[in-house]
């Protein structure tokens, strides 16, 4: 009986291994993803910085306080069109604006009839 018991100890000692080296892996794999998140969200607030002025960065914070999806969706169509080429010069109030207007989801209205 004495071996059965140290056969079973020497699993459950493997078990235990086994799951200590697979949340190692997953601990290393889980922060350099962080990093890799960072880094990316560092670029783009540089390149937000270099083609957005005060105001309109000012504004762009203020939607995204209040509409954190559509705030983001724009973030992302900045950073599009800085990468592409297409941006001359710094997007400033106005444009935010009319940027903002244009990527605006169209609001559905609904008309409710009692009978």
């Amino acid at each position: 009986m004495s071996e059965r018991q140290d056969d079973e100890r020497l699993e459950e000692l493997r078990e235990q291994k086994m799951e200590e080296l697979q949340d190692r892996t997953e601990g290393q794999s889980g922060e350099a993803q962080e990093a890799a998140q960072q880094q990316a969200e560092a670029q783009k607030n540089a390149v937000l910085r270099q083609h957005l002025t005060d105001e309109a960065r000012k504004r762009l914070n203020t939607v995204k306080m209040s509409k954190p999806q559509f705030g983001e969706q724009v973030e992302r169509q900045v950073v599009t069109l800085a990468r592409s080429g297409r941006l001359q010069g710094k997007i400033d109030d106005e444009k935010m604006k009319q940027l903002l207007q244009e990527l605006k989801p169209d609001s559905k209205s609904f008309d409710i009839q009692r009978r």
